[in-house]
């Protein structure tokens, strides 16, 4: 088998494993609105049932390019599902970017929970970024466009956090990380 097919075979094996992690975090996604729908806040933003983990194992899984890529699809998929569209740019920052922060977890695939810390930051900033430029003006009366992006985007990211960590590191503990690798 030449180098081409061997290297096309390997990419469309990570491109089915990518479309299947990628439904899977839709699909804990669409679960946590109807079990969990008092955790979701007025200008988006909600606390899931572990929805980022299935993209978080992926990056872990392949490293921060695919990871980015799978990241960056699931933020369409996402915003076509359920997206709160209030300006264009704003789309930019928290679909595609937002979620293909999450990718960067591969970076830290020696350390998981890092990585899972790290891709999870990286959302956050493109989120808290988005709240400063396109969200200041419903800050709560008194707050600073910069503090209430940072409070705002924390209330449901520092649980998502705490979620995605403990699935990793569970998922690491019983050693299904790298499962069928």
């Amino acid at each position: 088998m030449n180098r081409t097919k061997f290297m096309s075979t390997i990419d469309t094996r990570i491109l089915a494993e990518a479309v299947i992690f990628i439904a899977l975090a839709n699909a804990l996604y669409i679960l946590s609105k109807i079990y969990v729908p008092f955790l979701r806040l007025p200008q988006g933003g909600s606390v899931t049932l572990a929805s980022m983990v299935p993209l978080l194992w992926f990056a872990l899984r392949r490293g921060p390019r695919w990871g980015v890529e799978a990241g960056v699809v699931y933020g369409l998929v996402h915003m076509v599902i359920s997206g709160e569209i209030y300006y264009p740019t704003q789309v930019l920052l928290d679909y595609p970017l937002a979620f293909g922060a999450l990718g960067l977890a591969g970076a830290l695939r020696k350390h998981p929970v890092l990585g899972v810390i790290f891709g999870i930051t990286g959302r956050f900033i493109c989120h808290f970024i988005s709240g400063v430029i396109f969200f200041g003006q419903w800050a709560w009366e008194g707050w600073h466009p910069i503090a209430y992006s940072a409070a705002y985007n924390a209330t449901y990211l520092v649980p998502e956090l705490v979620v995605s960590v403990t699935v990793v590191y569970i998922l690491l503990k019983r050693n299904l990380l790298e499962i069928y690798m």
